[in-house]
This record gives structure tokens, sequence and C-alpha cells, in this order.
């Protein structure tokens, strides 16, 4: 018989030591409103609210948008399992159709919480990209690895396998007077950008003068690839296995071989409804811990395909979504599928901590191309996005254990160093950038 969530007794499997502690908290906090609640109505008027604080959140009916991408899982979940519910919380999911659109509805308050690339809250605290600034937060990031590079089969085809594969043909082309290949991103200053621009990069390719790059949105990635708009293009899964499954491309590298346990996705806020709604904020991290805890069970793998794939949130065959969510990676290279063993994480390896020092890097990247002509306030603008503190308070509520920092120097797959001490000589550090003074 289902349960009261909908679940069936085979659909269920062993709790953890973790999770138990996590409902419990929510099942006991819920007792105790119940109990306020009761206590509070026998109140004179004058005395309620005065004696005693509500710990529901301020403002439980909200909307949380995401994109067509796997990585929207935890907030789908949440919601999909009860999470979000039994946190107070009655969530619409909104499904956007571009980067843009996530960020304008947080702006205009459509929608409350987002689901949003790394690099855009800090893109709009700063006002870049020709939006209006406006102040966004991180407080929890939504999972790490699992986007991909790929391009199309007559690159696979004519040798292109690297960088400096591609380097080497570009600059045969230019010599015989053809025109410049065409790369597609996400989002100007998202994380599929930096990702494109480092690959490109890497192998000497200046991803602002060597080649053209684009904006498309996520779904429509692969559309555009059949008609011959771009030869590659960045973006989240499942769209690049899409790509292989349609026999249009092959994935040249996966984003974790670039930077290992990079950061990818944000839960993100406007300032100014974080300020507001403290108590809102921490129930949506605590539904969405809840949910990475339960995603980053392999086991759960499968069903957690099954959900997302629907045509509500990816609209995409739920076998397509669980072979890379499982870290099977068929690279349309011929050599058939290996396994990954740093596949997106929802929750483990800190996946949900917001790094400082991630934040850190992404300005060295603004700054490296040219979309901050001078040196920012690093760490001023840092402190002003990132809240760590936020994480920290809910790490207590759920009892699990967060960093004791929020900086920590890390190496890139190409061995290039990063000290979010020293970020300015970093950005400045590359052969390759487009600044003012490059």
């Amino acid at each position: 018989m289902p349960d009261r969530h909908g679940v069936t007794g085979a659909e269920r499997r062993p709790t953890s030591a973790r999770e138990k502690g996590s409902r419990g908290w929510t099942r006991r906090r819920v007792l105790q409103s119940s109990a306020l609640a009761s206590l509070l109505a026998a109140l004179p008027s004058p005395w309620r609210g005065r004696v005693f604080a509500s710990d529901a959140p301020e403002t439980p009916q909200i909307r949380i948008g995401i994109i067509a991408l796997t990585d929207c899982a935890s907030i789908v979940v949440a919601h999909e399992k009860g999470f979000f519910r039994e946190e107070g919380l009655d969530v619409t999911i909104s499904k956007e159709a571009s980067w843009a659109a996530i960020r304008d509805k947080l702006y205009l308050g459509e929608n409350h919480a987002t689901h949003m690339l790394y690099g855009t809250p800090y893109a709009s605290t700063l006002g870049l990209g020709g939006a209006p600034a406006r102040p966004l937060i991180i407080p929890w990031v939504l999972n790490m690895n699992g986007q991909a590079i790929t391009l199309n089969t007559e690159l696979r085809d004519r040798g292109v396998r690297a960088p400096t594969d591609l380097q080497k043909l570009l600059a045969e082309e230019k010599a015989a007077g053809k025109p410049p290949r065409t790369f597609a991103m996400t989002y100007p200053p998202g994380t599929h950008a930096m990702w494109i621009r480092y690959w490109l990069a890497s192998g000497g390719i200046n991803p602002d003068k060597d080649v053209s790059l684009i904006t498309i949105p996520p779904p429509q990635m692969v559309a555009n690839m059949k008609v011959g708009k771009m030869d590659g293009f960045c973006v989240g899964e499942p769209w690049n296995a899409r790509a292989i499954g349609d026999g249009i491309g092959f994935t040249a590298t996966t984003t974790q071989a670039i930077w290992k346990n990079h950061p990818e996705k944000v839960c993100a806020f406007t300032a100014e409804f974080a300020e507001k709604n403290p108590r809102t904020v921490r129930a949506v991290l605590r539904g969405l811990h809840r949910s990475s805890v339960f995603i980053d069970d392999l086991g759960n793998r499968p069903e957690v395909a099954a959900i997302v794939s629907r045509p509500e949130y990816i609209n995409c065959p739920k076998e397509i979504i669980l072979g890379r969510l499982l870290g099977k990676y068929d690279m349309g290279d011929g050599k058939g599928e290996r396994f990954d063993p740093d596949y997106m994480r929802f929750h483990e390896r800190d996946a949900n901590f917001p790094w400082k020092s991630h934040g850190v890097w992404f300005l060295t990247q603004f700054r490296r191309w040219g979309m901050l002509p001078q040196a920012p306030d690093y760490e001023k603008v840092v402190a002003q996005v990132h809240r760590p503190d936020i994480y920290r308070e809910v790490a207590r509520e759920v009892a699990i254990a967060a960093p004791a920092g929020d900086m920590r120097r890390e190496t890139l797959g190409d061995g290039v160093a990063f000290d979010p001490a020293e970020p300015e000589a970093y950005a400045m550090g590359f052969s390759v950038k487009t600044t003012a003074n490059a």
C-alpha cells in the first residue's frame, strides 16, 4: 500500500542515520509549532507574537524556477517527494525557457527562489551583461560536476579530440579564408560559458577572437546543432547525452575533467527576499538537503530520472538522463561506455556548501575575459553574494557538519593552481585572455 506520500513498500529503502536525524527534527518542529499555535491562540491578543516567535515560513506559498536540466533534480524531488511540504511550504515549480528568463522572474518577484547558474548572482549583483544591478545571494549550491562540451561528428571525423587539435584546424581554415567556427554556451556569465572558454583557451584559442561564441538555451542545443547552427556547445545534461543518442555529436570533455568537483548550479534568492523571509529561505534549504541526500543514494537515481524526465520538467526519455546520473558515460567516440567516478553529486563531497573561494574564481574569469574592465573588490563582492552563514544555520538545524573555513586553494585539471588570496595575479596570469591590457 502507498504511504501518505504515495510511496509504495517496494519503493521504500532503509533510512540513513543522517536522514533520520533530519526527519526527526522536522517532525519535532511540526509538533512544537502545533503546540505553540494552540498556546498562542489562548493568549490575549496583545500578547500574541511577543513572548513566543513562530518558526513557520513567513511566505509559505512560493514559486521556484527551473531550467530543463538534470541538475534541477534536487528542487523537483523535494517537491515531488513532499520534502518541501513537510517544511511548511506550498511550492509551485515554474519551468522557464532560458537563463535570462530565470533571472528576470526572480527580479520581478514572480519566482521567489531559483535554479541558477553559479556566475549569475555575481553578474546580477554587479549589473553585468546589460541587466540592471540587483543583489542576489548564494546560500546553497545544488550540485557539482556533470556538464560537458559536445562537438559535432564532423569535427570528430576530422580527428579533433583536444583543444590543441581544434586550434590547428582553425589555423588551417583561417589561412584558407574560411569563416570562424561557431560554439554555443547557455548564458554569457554562466558556468557553461566559463567552461568552454577555459577549454578553448587551454589550446591557445581565444574565444572572443578566434571563434564565434553564441548563446542558446539548454533545451535548444541539440536542435540547433542538428541544423548546423554550431560546431560545438557546452551545456548541462541530459543534452550532451541526447546529442550522442541522436548521432550528431560526441563528448570532447566533461567539466569535471576541467575542474574536479567544480560548483555548478545554485539555489539563489534576491537579497531583499532573503532578508525579509529568513525562515522561508531556511525551510527551502532544509527541503533541498533532504532531496540531495536522497538523490546521492545511487539506488534512488532510477526513480529520480523517471521523475525529472516528465514533460513538465526536462521532457526527455528517462534512459538518456539515467546513464550519466549513474556515472556511465558513452562519449560517442566509438570506445564504448566507461565509468566516471566524478559523476554529478548533489550532497556528497560538501557539494552544497557555498565556498567563497569559488565566488572569487568566477570573478577572476569575469576579469580575464573583459567582463570586468577593472579589478573588483573581490573580498567585498564575494561577502555580499556568498552566504555560508545561512548554510551553517541550516546545517545545525539538520545536524550535519559544515566546513570550518570559507576559502580553499584548488588546482584545476590543467595543473594550474588557484589561490583565492591572489585573485588578480591569477586572472592576469593566463596567456590567453581578453582584457583591456591583454
